[in-house]
């Protein structure tokens, strides 16, 4: 009872950074009440609601005994009740805690008008009234009537409107807006004539009041950003204003370009999509759309595409390489095997699935390869990846990290278009991660380093190049093309289509599919995502007179070998420029070819064991991996042989055994009993390596060549598989055979 501390239950209204309402629901009894902040109360609204409502508001302690006796007065004269004699404060106890008109009532609210006024002050309890006073309907509140009747907040009433509002609480059913408006104009216009007698307001200004015409209707109240406005509700249950950094503009033209777009790919049975706009200077969110349409209960509308988990496709590539060249172990001219490869029984293939055999790094992101990519994470380790994700604030892929392999590069995990826009926020401001920022009021903070300023430059060079397959064909050669460095990926079995870009400005996720996770064929980031992109960037942000990005002092440049990526050797011809950064990428020298002895025929060669005294010649041979020469034999590619081993030499090699690529160390096969069901044998072995020889469980299976494949049937149980080369070099693998 005492001291009176009043609970009022508000509508959530969401707005945008430059305080217009983007979004409001309404409050948990149903009624539209939306709180309206002392900022919003201009002059002139606070001089029209005191002279009518209440003329000593701020001279009296909540209640006016000069008033209260008069009435008291005229009530017994009269034998029945003309006025009440109600002071503003005494209204909001009325509004907070409704009671049957009776002189009790009066009574209490006399005593909670005393309480009201000993704690809060007479601007608190203005504003209490004016969020509370009732408008008709559900609508209560000034604020509410304003939006709700004449489609602007507070501040910007005129006199006309004012008046009208301030009548409306008195007789809310009788005048209310948009059913009574004829009447409510007369009620205005007669206050008017009032404010005019006591020279309220200047004579031309209470003539344009009048002259006002009074068209009111309910409107609807604002939906603009749904899905973000309904999340920061769940996040942030009770807070009657939620001020987020979302720009109206960018909101609205970012919203229509992605239902306009999907509009035109329905006919492809392409039926959602989902973006995030973020300011790269200070990581806020500038418009957030969750899907094409919040009201196609069809298509999920109300699914929010922006938090949907959803496989990646080749989007994680960049932070692999940025990784990689903060780690030493690569340059963007480094040169890698884009061959079929066997990684330990992964066997990854490219979207095209096509090889293309040495490729530098940049060739290989630009162009977005899987192998060099899987070689890469091998090397790297999956953990080292995983745990840059984990900085990156990937969730899901926090919590599968003990089931990721070598598959994660190429979309073997869970992420968001949040997660993804973030990343890639990240390489656009130095390498620099910060959390996305929805909220004007939260943290803006540098944030921690992901990669460095370095390998973030790296990476953004190569994601500018326009000359790869992943530019739409729509877009070559024009001039709509934007500045940006970007990155496409394509989930398998083409259920995701992504493509995330950023410039100095803006970082830009989109992701374009079907919530139901139905795959398209025509669905690629390319040629799906990529042009949304583009168009969100040319609307948005159209020749940026930001610049661009520039080499940190660490990072410098030098001559290395085209054949390798590797300081020149004496083999070394063809010579290219590469970056690296100092003291931390690696200094190799090129070895992609090596010296050998032949004989004059060369028809063998010697080792320093078996070289004869006279008549040899030294000759340079291709350094070929194995993986190199297996693709180069089986594509029938001619390259330069190493002739074999002088047959007298009897020096067994240690090292350069063959890789036994199929079948899998420590794997179970299961065969059918009584089929003959065989299991391939391959390898793939040094370039000098000539003949090969087959054991399964220590006895000789058969002779073949390197690049053949060898077929045997197993007896059951545990089985040892042993190859050994021309050389004596020997590799050993060990099966289970179940049969079925």
């Amino acid at each position: 009872m005492f001291p009176f501390r009043p609970a009022v239950s508000y509508s959530t209204q969401i707005t945008a950074a430059d305080g217009t309402l983007l979004h409001a629901f309404l409050s948990p009894d149903d009624k539209w009440r939306l709180y309206t902040q002392l900022s919003e109360l201009t002059p002139l609204l606070r001089k029209t609601l005191i002279y009518k409502e209440d003329k000593y508001f701020y001279y009296h302690p909540g209640v006016n005994l000069l008033a209260m006796g008069r009435a008291a007065l005229r009530n017994l004269l009269t034998g029945r009740r003309t006025s009440g004699a109600s002071t503003i404060t005494m209204q909001v106890v009325r509004l907070l805690e409704p009671r049957h008109r009776t002189y009790t009532s009066k009574l209490i609210e006399v005593i909670r008008a005393l309480q009201l006024e000993w704690h809060y002050s007479k601007d608190e309890i203005l504003q209490l009234y004016l969020n509370l006073v009732p408008y008709g309907g559900n609508i209560e509140g000034i604020k509410a009537a304003s939006l709700l009747y004449f489609g602007k907040p507070p501040q910007l009433l005129s006199l006309a409107e004012i008046t009208a509002l301030t009548i409306v609480p008195n007789r809310p059913s009788s005048l209310q807006p948009g059913r009574h408006n004829t009447r409510l104009r007369e009620e205005r216009n007669r206050w008017l004539r009032q404010f005019e007698k006591e020279a309220l307001f200047e004579k031309s200004t209470i003539e344009d009041a009048l002259n006002e015409p009074l068209h009111v209707r309910r409107l609807q109240p604002p939906r603009r950003a749904p899905h973000l406005a309904w999340r920061l509700k769940r996040e942030q249950p009770g807070q009657p204003v939620i001020h987020t950094t979302v720009h109206p503009q960018r909101q609205a033209q970012t919203e229509t370009l992605v239902r306009n777009y999907v509009n035109r790919l329905r006919s492809l049975n392409i039926h959602n999509a989902a973006v995030v706009v973020v300011n790269n200077q200070t990581g806020a969110v500038e418009a957030y759309v969750g899907s094409a349409d919040f009201n196609n209960p069809f298509d999920g509308g109300q699914v929010d595409g922006v938090r949907a988990v959803r496989s990646p496709g080749s989007t994680l590539k960049p932070l692999l390489y940025a990784t990689a060249f903060d780690k030493g172990l690569l340059t963007p001219k480094s040169v890698l095997n884009d061959v079929p490869t066997n990684f330990g029984g992964y066997e990854p293939e490219n979207f095209d699935q096509r090889f293309n055999g040495p490729v530098t790094v940049e060739f290989a992101l630009a162009n977005s390869l899987n192998i060099p990519a899987v070689k890469v994470l091998k090397d790297l380790h999956t953990s080292t990846l995983v745990e840059q994700l984990r900085k990156a604030q990937f969730r899901t892929v926090h919590k599968q990290a003990r089931d990721l392999g070598l598959s994660l590069i190429l979309g073997g995990c869970g992420v968001t278009l949040e997660e993804l826009t973030q990343l890639f926020a990240a390489f656009a401001h130095d390498g620099q991660f910060r959390p996305l920022r929805y909220l004007t009021d939260a943290d803006t903070t540098r944030g921690e380093a992901l990669t460095s300023s370095e390998a973030s430059f790296l990476i953004t060079n190569v994601l500018t190049q326009v000359v790869r397959p992943d530019l739409p064909t729509n877009f070559d050669h024009t001039y709509h093309l934007p500045r940006i460095a970007w990155k496409t990926g394509t989930s398998y079995g083409k259920r995701d289509a992504w493509s995330v870009g950023y410039n100095r400005r803006y970082t830009v996720g989109v992701w374009v599919g079907n919530f139901s996770g139905e795959g398209v064929p025509e669905l690629s980031g390319a040629t799906i995502a990529t042009p949304l992109l583009f168009d969100i960037f040319n609307t948005l942000d159209y020749n940026s007179p930001r610049g661009w990005y520039h080499p940190s002092a660490n990072l410098a440049s030098r001559t290395v070998c085209a054949a390798s990526g590797d300081i020149p050797d004496e083999f070394c011809e063809n010579k290219i420029v590469d970056y690296y950064i100092m003291g931390v990428s690696p200094y190799r020298r090129c070895q992609h070819r090596r010296w050998a002895f032949t004989d004059a025929a060369h028809k063998s060669t010697y080792c320093t064991h078996c070289l004869p005294e006279q008549g040899y010649i030294s000759q340079s041979f291709p350094n070929l991996a194995p993986e190199l020469i297996a693709y180069y034999e089986s594509k029938k590619v001619p390259y330069e042989k190493l002739p074999p081993h002088h047959p007298a030499c009897e020096r067994v090699f240690g090292k350069g055994a063959p890789l036994i690529v199929s079948p899998n160390a420590d794997s179970e096969y299961y065969l059918p009993v009584g089929e003959a069901q065989q299991l391939q044998l391959s390898c793939q072995a040094a370039n000098d390596v000539q003949e090969v020889y087959w054991y399964v469980n220590d006895r000789l299976h058969q002779r073949s060549s390197p690049g053949e494949a060898v077929f045997i049937s197993p007896p059951p149980g545990r089985v040892k598989i042993s190859c050994s080369d021309d050389k004596g070099r020997n590799s050993d693998v060990w099966i289970v055979v179940k049969k079925l």
